[in-house]
């Protein structure tokens, strides 16, 4: 998260814009910049933050789902970015979305501290 948010804010910047959906009421750079300073806080709390393991992985979990839209909207416009030049790719892209919110929620033990609270209920 920490490569992805500092690409934000540099060299990937013009890629991530190409991600933001025309329907968004806000600027594209500042959803950009605005995405890449939340993910460097998130992977920072990733590395940091050990006591809130959890509810940052779900803070995580949340942004990727937030994010998705974009991923839509790259395919359903045919936007070429990140080296999907194709429909395609970017199509198949899309499935690796839930990986990622999987990710974030197995890897930080967000899920399983979900699943145990309603053991315990």
């Amino acid at each position: 998260m920490l490569l992805a948010g500092a690409g934000h804010l540099t060299w990937a910047r013009t890629e991530f814009l190409a991600q933001v959906p025309k329907w968004v009421p806000l600027d594209a750079d500042f959803v950009v910049l605005a995405s890449g300073v939340v993910e460097l806080v998130l992977g920072a709390a990733l590395i940091f933050a050990r006591r809130l393991r959890t509810q940052v992985g779900w803070a995580a979990a949340a942004f990727f789902v937030a994010i998705f839209p974009g991923n839509i909207s790259q395919y359903v416009n045919g936007i070429s970015a990140f080296g999907l030049d194709t429909d395609r790719a970017r199509f198949i892209r899309l499935f690796f979305q839930p990986v990622l919110v999987a990710c974030a929620l197995w890897s930080t033990g967000a899920w399983a501290a979900y699943r145990a609270s309603k053991r315990s209920k």
